[in-house]
């Protein structure tokens, strides 16, 4: 074979391999692009623009710093879903994670007739089996069911605060849930009566800490009404109502419109109760609260399904006939209408006798007036001292004939109305029975007239003032802490608690004024209070500590003996450390001895400066340049 051939042949395999070599090279390159623009372009699309994407043949390289382990761990993810996961080579870095945040202790307290559950995170520091005490101690030892977890973490200064409220408020409530954190507590609960519901919420809000917010959702259930009451009445142009039942919130509403249309300005309610005799109660008592208004006057009572409509005197006889035509046409079937058009007064008619009982706000009842018999007033004195008291009854009232058969019976409803009030007075005639006074629960007007429309026929007309007094109502009248505070100390003023010398033993004049202050703390109910006992500096210090203990507990002790509830009051003694005198002489040292009664406030939660204000405050110097705190460091 000719040379030439040979290089020829050569020649062409040489270029078939460079060209092989070239064409590889390209298709690397066309598959290197293609994967890395695909993966970038996911990526992109998934906002995880921190990655960054590289290739090297079949090889996908993951790099950049992703911001959490589960960004880089979703960015591998990602890119495996272009190419083959096991093509992706992961050398991407994670952020530094910032200091972990402690948890929020919080605590679920479920009681029920069952026992009581903890569910929640507390901190470690917590002295669980002293909490599960506290809470056994105040729930007369419900069973307990702890199942709480705790975490090793600073808690915040307001935890122990919230949590001692919750516990002292699961003793009130044999059933709710209470939610605990250090800034807030959340009480849902149950009780038997709105009227319990009312004193339960003031309880509460007086004794939460002031550094702790406070929720409650107190619920109570309907209240079954006998009978279904319902008073409206214009008297002198002026709309009201003594009482007022619904059956349901869209009556309540019904009602409510209806006496507005009919005149009413002042803010009125409904109580929303059980026992309603028909489903068309709204219906009915819209039709009678717009007879009222038709007629300009007078009054309509609901007794169940007995109605008694009273017009006012003078009403034209047209009118009246005409309104009460058409309030029977249009009632529903079930209830039954008595409607009377009172005759105008005769002056030459003989002086009406009349039956008085008043009620002084001291408790003082006077009887006066005319009764049918000598047994009748036997029978009304032994009633009325059962109902108040037999030391502050006083009977005046005569034996006189004439008086109507049903005389005995009016007076004793009377009577019995009257023990509704706080104060106030009644007034028995033949043909009326007026109760006027002032009380101090809210709902007393609806009772006394749900009392009267059950008491008394249709056809017996009766009136009502009953003003309430805020300052009567027990729960509403309560003092405020810092009230009680400042009349324990007036109590102190001028005399003061007395011990036998070197005792706990407290003297006589001593007892006397913790009579006195009982009875203030029993109004107040439960405040957060310290008795403080103090000595004057004679004698050992450590002897004067415990004999300050002594007494301060013995003043507890006192109290308790009183029936003052106790649990919120603690015992403390501070020996000789807080003289108010000079310790010098005699009357200084007299002052010294002493008991101090005083609130316990939250302490204040101190600000903690942020890093950034830190660094906005300007460096001080000192004199020689340095900065005030290198100073301040050389001199300690």
């Amino acid at each position: 074979m000719r040379l030439s051939s040979v290089f020829t042949i050569a020649a062409t395999f040489c270029g078939a391999a460079v060209l092989c070599v070239v064409a590889a090279g390209f298709a690397v390159s066309a598959v290197e692009d293609g994967s890395r623009r695909a993966v970038r372009d996911m990526l992109d699309l998934r906002n995880m623009v921190w990655a960054e994407v590289d290739t090297d043949g079949l090889q996908v390289f993951l790099a950049g710093t992703a911001p959490t382990e589960a960004a880089r761990f979703k960015a591998l993810s990602v890119a495996g879903t272009i190419v083959d996961a096991a093509r992706v080579i992961d050398q991407m870095l994670v952020q530094d994670a910032a200091d972990i945040a402690p948890p929020r202790f919080s605590i679920e307290i479920l009681r029920n007739d069952r026992g009581i559950s903890l569910i929640g995170l507390v901190p470690k520091a917590t002295n669980r089996k002293a909490l599960l005490a506290d809470v056994a101690k105040a729930t007369d030892g419900a069973p307990v069911a702890d199942l709480l977890d705790a975490a090793d973490y600073p808690y915040p200064e307001t935890w122990p605060d919230a949590l001692a409220y919750a516990v002292r408020s699961l003793g009130k409530l044999p059933r709710t849930k209470i939610s605990v954190s250090a800034e807030r507590v959340e009480i849902t609960a149950m009780v038997d009566s709105a009227e319990a519901q009312r004193r339960m919420e003031t309880d509460l809000a007086r004794s939460a800490p002031d550094d702790v917010r406070l929720a409650l959702d107190i619920s109570a259930p309907r209240p079954v009404i006998t009978p279904f009451t319902l008073r409206f009445l214009i008297e002198d142009g002026t709309a009201r109502f003594d009482a007022c039942s619904a059956d349901t919130e869209e009556a309540r509403g019904r009602i409510l419109r209806a006496a507005s249309h009919a005149g009413l300005q002042a803010k009125a309610d409904c109580v929303v109760g059980m026992g309603v005799p028909s489903p068309q109660w709204a219906r009915a008592t819209e039709l009678a609260i717009a007879a009222v208004g038709e007629l300009g006057g007078g009054s309509v009572t609901f007794s169940d399904a007995d109605i008694a409509l009273w017009a006012p005197q003078g009403t034209p006889q047209g009118q009246f006939d005409d309104v009460v035509g058409q309030l029977e046409a249009d009632l529903p079937e079930v209830f039954a209408l008595q409607a009377t058009l009172p005759p105008l007064p005769d002056e030459s008619a003989p002086v009406v006798p009349e039956f008085i009982a008043t009620l002084s706000p001291e408790g003082q009842v006077l009887i006066r007036g005319r009764l049918n018999s000598e047994a009748t007033r036997d029978t009304v004195n032994s009633f009325a001292q059962a109902r108040f008291s037999s030391d502050a009854v006083h009977v005046t009232a005569r034996v006189a004939e004439g008086l109507p058969k049903t005389w005995p019976l009016r007076v004793l409803t009377a009577l019995e109305a009257l023990s509704y009030l706080s104060n106030g007075a009644v007034t028995v005639t033949p043909d009326a029975l007026s109760v006027q006074g002032n009380t101090g629960r809210k709902s007393a007007s609806a009772e006394i007239s749900q009392f009267l429309s059950e008491k008394l026929s249709g056809s017996e007309q009766f009136s009502l003032d009953v003003t309430y007094k805020e300052a009567l109502d027990p729960v509403a009248g309560l003092p405020t802490p810092d009230e009680c505070e400042a009349k324990i100390a007036a109590v102190q003023t001028g005399r003061k608690i007395n011990f036998e010398p070197g005792s706990a033993n407290i003297d006589s004049a001593g007892a006397e004024i913790m009579d006195e202050i009982a009875e203030i703390l029993k109004r107040c109910g439960e405040i957060r209070m310290e008795i403080g006992g103090h000595t004057d500096s004679q004698g050992r210090e450590g002897m004067n500590e415990q004999l300050s203990e002594q007494r301060a507990q013995a003043v507890l002790n006192e109290l308790r003996l009183r029936r003052v509830l106790t649990s919120t009051i603690d015992a403390k003694g501070y020996g000789e450390s807080r003289p108010i005198a000079d310790n010098d002489t005699e009357d200084g040292r007299e002052t010294n001895r002493r008991i101090e009664f005083r609130l316990i406030r939250p302490e204040p939660v101190p600000e903690q400066q942020t890093a950034l204000e830190s660094l906005e405050q300007p460096v001080e110097e000192g004199p020689e340049g340095q900065d005030q705190e290198n100073t301040t460091d050389e001199q300690n």
